[in-house]
């Protein structure tokens, strides 16, 4: 009795079920493209084309201004070294007024560092009683972390086409403070040479 009772209950709530449904589908036609579409060509949606180093040959400094000098190099030390630099690289600078292919612009700041030092040379406890008697065990090393800041000079050289002023390569290096005015003048130069290493980026 139960059985049929559920059997019918099942039916009826089956019946329900199948009622006419209140949501009917429709869609509306797209409006027409307007006339100038096709005339126009939507840049942002193609990628940019890779840009093409080879076309830079010459370059001038940003806005005609050396870099900044600090106590550490003055100004015709650090436009020296990025002149040697980029020589290197390909890139001539210009002396007269005819139109650079790229600016460049140089600073040289200080900054600190964090530097780590381990040292292995501290000893730990000694190993004390144990079951085989008393007195026998061994000292430990135990490794000594220990943190000091230290100050670099960071150099940095941003180039820019010189055409549409957009940024077109940029990298920096650091060096040591140490060393009298011949050491510090060869650590300037390492370091421009190792920030403009990478150019052109393959």
């Amino acid at each position: 009795m139960k059985r049929r009772l559920g059997l019918i209950m099942l039916c009826l709530g089956l019946g329900a079920c199948q009622g006419s449904n209140p949501y009917v589908a429709s869609s509306n036609p797209l409006p027409p493209a307007p006339a100038q579409a096709a005339n126009t060509f939507d840049r942002s949606a193609y990628p940019a084309a890779p840009r093409d180093y080879a076309r830079y040959h010459s370059w001038a400094w940003l806005n005609g201004r050396l870099p900044n000098g600090s106590a550490w190099a003055d100004s015709a030390q650090i436009a020296e070294a990025v002149s040697n630099a980029l020589d290197q690289r390909g890139l001539r600078p210009l002396h007269d007024n005819r139109p650079a292919d790229l600016w460049v612009s140089a600073d040289l700041h200080q900054e600190t560092r964090l530097k780590q030092v381990q040292d292995d040379n501290g000893y730990g406890g000694y190993g004390g009683y144990n079951r085989y008697g008393n007195g026998y065990g061994m000292y430990n090393t135990v490794p000594i972390v220990r943190t000091y800041q230290v100050q670099v000079l960071v150099i940095r050289v941003d180039l820019f086409d010189a055409g549409t002023g957009q940024p077109v390569w940029s990298a920096s290096a650091e060096t040591g403070l140490q060393g009298n005015e011949i050491e510090r003048g060869d650590a300037l130069r390492t370091a421009v040479e190792k920030a403009v290493a990478a150019y052109p980026p393959s």
